[in-house]
């Protein structure tokens, strides 16, 4: 067989990520107010795009009647035909909501935020939640500021080096030698400082355990006395419910030991915890669902978002005085990515609407009767059923809020793994067998605890079919004890009273 140059013809086909394709990839996974900055950086990189309304004097702003595709077409169009569809040559150059509100009048008021419906921008002109945020001073400074007020000079300085070592729930998180060492100071003036650190609002700040920071407080309410002492030192035996030895040690009868119990239970175990905090940060819903008669209403929350215009009056200003051919390439460049940008907003608001459509179908019972009723349910159950890929469905709920009569919630708290029936019905998602497990806790007899092995025998009878196992493991997930702790805290509760 003789090797010689020749020539084949061959046909593939294959998936070409271009910027524009990667941008409308992550636009999807992006919230509401992660998109309003992402949309503000590329107003300021692109002259042509703008936020607000535009002039139609010549009427060149009109609305995009053909945008009905979806962000699966896009990411799986080859590179040629997704552009190609992009170039819209001012027919797509205003970004409009196209909710439902748009054609079914403003929701009821179960929506809150003001009372705003999606694309009327109502939040934006009645409440600057920027505004509404209060920055709270952290435990550092507020610690600082005490520190001023008492100490100078190298004692102020020491000072500020422990205060720098304490954690935000108020304990000091420093070795005093090692300090001392480094700071060039006799350990006396170290703990003799820290003294005077520990004496500063709120009342048990600079404690190196738990003992320590009680004691603090039992000092400050001059409820420290022998017997409180003995009791703080053997915290362990407390947390075992050793009442009997503790009798002995601190010396007390029944009375006087619930009565010191009680005291120490008023007291803050993370004294750090009541300063700071920082910025206050409020979840904003990128969904709106609402019943409507026997209808559910679906918006996307577009009032975060500017509303995003290409201004083609300033393109034509710019193409007159566009000269050479690199002015002219940039600007075709310019007006190319706007219309990009435009179209693939539009496609986002419509995926989202069109999975979150898709959620309230599959978990209507949910939204009418509560958690106990959440369905199980995967990405893929919603993609097979509007047709779009599972890597779409799971980047559309990334991120992502909704809000409902019941409060709001992540879009991904829907998709839930099931729990077989032991009838043979219908699963349940494991969401709704957690919500089962607390209100049987919740409402148990504080003389009769129930088990884990009790606890799947009466999930059983309700239809669950559960390993023990699993209870442990959602128990655990739900804070809630052991039978033989929630025993213990109950017979602790029961006497304190």
């Amino acid at each position: 067989m003789a090797l010689t140059p020749r020539l084949d013809l061959r046909q593939s086909q294959s998936l070409v990520m271009t910027p524009q394709l990667q941008q409308a990839i992550k636009l999807l996974t992006l919230s509401n107010l992660e998109l309003e900055t992402f949309i503000s950086d590329e107003v300021e990189k692109n002259p042509l795009l703008d936020t607000g309304e535009l002039s139609t004097e010549s009427g060149e702003e009109r609305q995009d009647e053909s945008a009905a595709q979806g962000s699966d077409e896009i990411l799986s169009a080859g590179p040629s035909e997704s552009e190609a569809a992009l170039d819209m040559e001012g027919h797509t150059d205003s970004f409009t909501n196209n909710s439902l509100s748009d054609s079914d009048g403003p929701l009821d008021g179960q929506l809150g935020l003001n009372g705003a419906s999606s694309g009327s921008g109502a939040i934006g002109d009645s409440a600057d939640f920027e505004n509404m945020l209060a920055t709270e001073i952290t435990l550092t400074d507020h610690l600082m500021d005490q520190a001023g007020a008492v100490l100078s000079g190298t004692d102020l300085f020491v000072a500020q080096h422990i205060i720098d070592q304490i954690d935000e729930c108020g304990y000091l998180q420093a070795d005093l030698l090692e300090l001392a060492q480094r700071l060039n100071v006799g350990l006396v003036d170290i703990q003799r400082i820290l003294g005077v650190v520990q004496t500063f609002d709120p009342v048990g700040v600079g404690a190196r355990n738990l003992a320590e920071c009680l004691a603090l407080q039992a000092r400050d309410a001059d409820r420290y006395d022998p017997a409180m002492a003995r009791l703080i030192d053997n915290l362990d035996l407390l947390a075992k419910g050793a009442l009997p030895q503790l009798k002995r040690i601190c010396g007390v009868d029944d009375e006087d030991l619930m009565d010191m119990i009680s005291e120490l239970r008023n007291y803050d175990p993370k004294p750090g915890c009541k300063i700071g905090g920082g910025e206050v940060q409020s979840v904003v819903p990128d969904v709106f669902i609402a019943e409507r008669g026997n209808k559910w209403i679906i918006e996307v929350n577009s009032a975060t978002l500017p509303k995003v215009l290409v201004n083609r009056s300033y393109y034509s200003e710019l193409k007159d005085g566009a000269q050479d051919k690199q002015s002219k390439e940039w600007l075709n460049e310019c007006l190319a990515d706007a219309n990009w940008l435009v179209k693939a907003l539009d496609q986002r608001q419509r995926t989202i609407v069109k999975v979150a459509t898709e959620i309230v179908k599959q978990q209507e019972d949910f939204f009418r009767k509560g958690v106990a009723h959440l369905r199980p349910l995967t990405l893929k159950n919603v993609a097979e059923k509007i047709e779009m890929h599972e890597s779409t469905v799971s980047r559309v709920t990334s991120n992502k809020y909704l809000s409902c009569s019941r409060g709001t919630f992540e879009l991904k708290y829907f998709f839930t793994s099931g729990i077989q029936s032991s009838t043979g019905g219908e699963a349940a998602s494991a969401e709704a067998v957690k919500s089962h497990i607390k209100t049987l806790i919740d409402g148990e007899d504080p003389k009769k605890i129930l088990s884990d092995d009790k606890l799947v025998a009466l999930l059983n009878d309700r239809g669950f079919d559960i390993a023990r196992r699993t209870v442990a493991k959602y128990r655990e997930s739900l804070g809630l004890g052991s039978s033989v702790q929630r025993r213990r805290q109950k017979a602790l509760e029961g006497r304190a009273a």
